[in-house]
């Protein structure tokens, strides 16, 4: 049976990669990097280069701003090139500019008059209110890794989320990442709803999801059917 109304008080959302098309917004920001320093990849490469180097920094616990600076040397390291200060900074500003899927803003807006919204996110602050503005809605409570301290899948992102809704409440977690999301989601006894994007950038994870849904608006069109 799909996923009803009447089973969640509260939706917990994964931003990017769920709402935010996080693999464009790494691609259209980098390819021209790469060409410009004559380096030339697919934009699988860089999906996959993503997912392995950007977990790699996030264990030491430091802002997602400076994450995304050490992925860039990372990658420069990589492919040959030395990215200066200006591109770092400029990398490490740019999910301010990454833009909603296609179907997020509307679905969002169902959901809204019907669940309280909540975001869990591994991203600072700044950078997340950038965002908040291009999704149309404002989430009862935004959970960040710059105020737990840790990113996903570490379950305290998830543990933070259950105490700002006041403990277990009626809770569906919806998200893309089976790494970041799914599984520890699904380990806390959480049930999840996985929204299966295209060229997404992160690592795979034997994870079970309570529903499967291949867009948010048909998972929209499930609850509030």
């Amino acid at each position: 049976m799909p996923p009803s109304a009447d089973d969640y008080d509260t939706l917990t959302f994964d931003c990017y990669g769920t709402l935010i098309d996080w693999g464009a917004g790494l691609v259209d920001f980098l390819q021209p990097v790469l060409r410009k320093h004559d380096a030339h990849v697919i934009d699988d490469f860089l999906l996959e280069f993503f997912a392995v180097a950007e977990p790699q920094a996030q264990v030491r616990g430091r802002r997602y701003a400076d994450v995304l600076r050490e992925v860039l040397r990372g990658l420069g390291s990589r492919l040959g090139f030395t990215p200066d200060v200006a591109l770092l900074d400029a990398f490490a500003a740019s999910p301010a500019d990454w833009l909603p899927f296609p179907d997020t803003v509307e679905a969002l807006q169902r959901l809204a008059a019907r669940f309280e919204l909540v975001a869990v996110s591994n991203i600072d602050n700044s950078l997340f209110a950038a965002t908040q503005k291009r999704l149309g809605v404002t989430f009862k409570h935004v959970i960040t890794a710059q105020d737990v301290g840790v990113y996903k899948p570490d379950a305290r992102m998830f543990r933070a989320a259950l105490a700002a809704v006041g403990g277990r409440k009626r809770v569906l977690h919806v998200a893309q990442s089976l790494f970041h999301d799914i599984a520890p989601a699904s380990a806390l006894g959480l049930d999840t709803a996985w929204i299966r994007r295209d060229r997404n950038a992160a690592k795979p994870a034997d994870a079970k999801p309570t529903w499967t849904f291949d867009s948010l608006a048909e998972c929209a069109d499930a609850l509030l059917a």
